[in-house]
């Protein structure tokens, strides 16, 4: 797996604790960590297709 990819895994993991944590505390700015989780996780699938895509391409030739 791609370095970025994993990078953007840890980002999606740490924001949804932080959604999680503000949701907790009665705060709606979770909203915007819910927002970045989403957008980081589709990053992270983004990378990882990337990153197969060309391992593949590799071994064609």
């Amino acid at each position: 797996m791609p370095r970025l990819a994993y990078y953007t895994l840890i980002l999606c993991v740490l924001s949804v604790a932080a959604a999680v944590v503000s949701f907790t505390r009665g705060s709606w700015l979770g909203i915007v960590w819910v927002l970045l989780a989403g957008l980081s996780s589709n990053m992270a699938w983004y990378y990882v297709k990337r990153g197969r895509a060309a391992r593949k391409d590799a071994v064609r030739g």
